[in-house]
């Protein structure tokens, strides 16, 4: 069996230190730890080291989470002080005895093969990252709502005013380190690896490692005087706080909602909520320390003049907010049904995740249709109208399922007197759609996919919904021309169906899932070095230049996972 170091060097499992680089491996599933703790799994891996599921023995087999101390460090006086971190970190967590932080067990110092190791034994939490459920969210189309997020800081905070009245300050605070712990919907802080202790009101600190001051944090959720000098205040964990709502809020990374030129956040155009709620946020990311709340207690003082605007009953981040959105409309007037129906086929029609020009000859379609549907008591209508216009399958929606029907051949006047959209446009929505469903590509993966690559060539448009006007049809053009393109290379890359219907659904658990089995010698000799190399050279090929930055997860990203996946399955099999 064979185990791998973060640079992909091959080492047998029974190695400590990788052969090659000298880095420490990770520990095999099934090792014991001072003959009590059993590695079940590896959860994830930082700077300092790696986390481990594992098993207590002499607690009936009880989960708990090893975090082992392995720095990457070089120079003895750098290893030192990544043990005091450590350290650190265990004592600080010694004092913190709260329900929503995960309790600390134990500190351990063991000999492996004569090499001294450090692990933290402390409470496993069932549950997910914040940040994976909203991916799980975004491959559906839709984001956590305004309530959600305004739950999740009613119950964060006070945990923040807890650790902050011991006198310590997180400096790690994102999605991925908030769980929603599954037996009772808390959200949980997790990972106190760089946590800072506040010794009287003195706000910097900062260690030396190779070649610069290390600075903890995530970059985008921490504020600019964490990242740039080493200050930590209360208000420095407020600021991380705020964006991972606003994270939430809209899907996208701190990167994209705030506009670094201007030097402020893209308010009202990305980031769309109640004035209210804008104005706590906007507090809580202000620039200068001085202009945010200074302590969690201010935030929930402000929070609690929304309490009224919010049900009462917490929302469960799992489960979805698209409910049935089309109705029998009983006994109600045709006109009253038509009006809500309109409200509501403008909200499915943002969460389906349209073309974004598309969205409101949907709505105009719809919204025509129902008045129809009141008086016929049937959904035939409807269903022709979807499926000719967009062919989209929602589960959400209590339509039939009716095979795909072709557009209709429109009468000779150039426009459809109902959307306004042209022969030829129509034409072209009808040819993409039929492709996209021949190859069985989903249809949110594939319209935000084509919508990225549109808004990246075509700036000027973005932040704006193109018209059926003359004056557009340039641009609807082009983004005929980039779908049209995206179907071409994904057919080029011959994939199998099975691996094109999962577009837009694979996270980074199918990576570590494709790990595990190369692990396993599952796929022979094959590596995970080998793996990255052939997925990186087919994917190059057919989306040349996409690599050089981070590839998008929900756009790029996804593909490059599909490529990875048939090469997976190809050994597999």
């Amino acid at each position: 069996m064979q185990v791998y170091c973060t640079k992909n060097h091959a080492n047998n499992s029974n190695n400590r230190f990788c052969t090659i680089c000298g880095e420490p491996l990770p520990l095999p599933s099934g090792q014991i730890i001072i003959k009590r703790y059993k590695i079940v799994r590896q959860l994830g891996q930082g700077g300092f080291g790696r986390t481990y599921l594992a098993e207590d023995m002499q607690k009936s087999h009880e989960k708990c989470v090893l975090k082992e101390f392995a720095p990457q460090v070089e120079e003895d006086k750098d290893l030192q002080k990544a043990k005091e971190l450590f350290e650190r970190e265990a004592n600080v967590l010694k004092q913190l005895q709260h329900s929503q932080i995960p309790r600390l067990h134990s500190f351990l110092e063991v000999k492996i093969r004569n090499k001294d190791f450090f692990f933290l034994v402390q409470d496993y939490v069932e549950g997910e990252n914040y940040y994976d459920l909203l991916e799980k969210r975004l491959d559906r189309g839709y984001c956590f709502s305004e309530e959600e997020v305004f739950n999740l800081l009613t119950q964060i905070l006070p945990v923040l005013s807890y650790i902050h009245s011991k006198d310590v300050v997180h400096r790690d605070i994102s999605p991925d380190n908030l769980i929603l712990r599954t037996k009772d919907n808390l959200p949980i802080l997790i990972d106190f690896g760089a946590v800072k202790q506040l010794p009287a009101s003195q706000g910097f600190w900062a260690t030396k490692l190779p070649g610069n001051r290390t600075l903890l944090g995530k970059k985008g959720y921490a504020p600019e005087e964490q990242l740039r000098q080493g200050k930590a205040f209360q208000s420095s964990d407020l600021y991380s706080l705020g964006v991972s709502a606003l994270v939430l809020l809209t899907g996208q990374e701190p990167q994209k909602l705030y506009d670094s030129y201007q030097g402020n956040w893209r308010w009202g155009e990305k980031i769309k909520v109640s004035p209210k709620f804008e104005a706590v946020l906007k507090k809580m990311v202000a620039y200068k320390p001085s202009q945010r709340y200074q302590n969690p207690e201010q935030v929930l003082q402000d929070l609690q003049s929304l309490k009224g605007v919010y049900t009462s009953k917490t929302a469960n981040p799992n489960i979805s907010r698209i409910h049935t959105a089309v109705l029998a409309p009983g006994y109600k007037s045709a006109g009253a049904v038509a009006t809500k129906f309109h409200n509501k086929t403008q909200a499915l029609a943002k969460a389906i995740n349209l073309p974004i020009w598309l969205r409101p000859f949907f709505v105009s379609l719809v919204s025509t249709s129902v008045v129809v549907l009141v008086f016929a008591g049937t959904w035939a209508v409807i269903s022709g109208i979807v499926n000719a216009v967009t062919s989209i399958s929602l589960p959400t929606v209590s339509l039939p399922q009716l095979p795909s029907v072709q557009l209709p051949s429109l009468p000779g006047n150039d426009n459809n007197s109902n959307t306004g959209l042209s022969r030829d446009d129509t034409n072209n929505i009808g040819k993409i759609i039929q492709r996209r469903q021949r190859l069985q590509i989903p249809e949110s993966f594939f319209n935000r996919t084509v919508n990225e690559i549109f808004y990246t060539q075509n700036p000027e448009a973005r932040g704006r919904t193109l018209t059926n006007t003359s004056e557009d049809k340039a641009l609807r053009k082009k983004w005929y021309g980039i779908a049209q393109d995206l179907l071409d290379k994904l057919e080029k890359a011959n994939l199998s169906t099975k691996t094109r219907q999962k577009l837009g659904s694979y996270t980074g658990r199918d990576y570590e899932n494709w790990s595990r089995l190369v692990q396993a010698g599952e796929l022979g000799n094959y590596t995970i070095q080998d793996l990255n190399r052939d997925t990186n050279r087919k994917f190059d090929r057919l989306f040349p230049g996409e690599r050089q930055g981070k590839l998008t997860q929900q756009t790029f990203g996804q593909i490059w996972y599909a490529f990875a996946d048939e090469e997976v399955s190809k050994r597999v099999n």
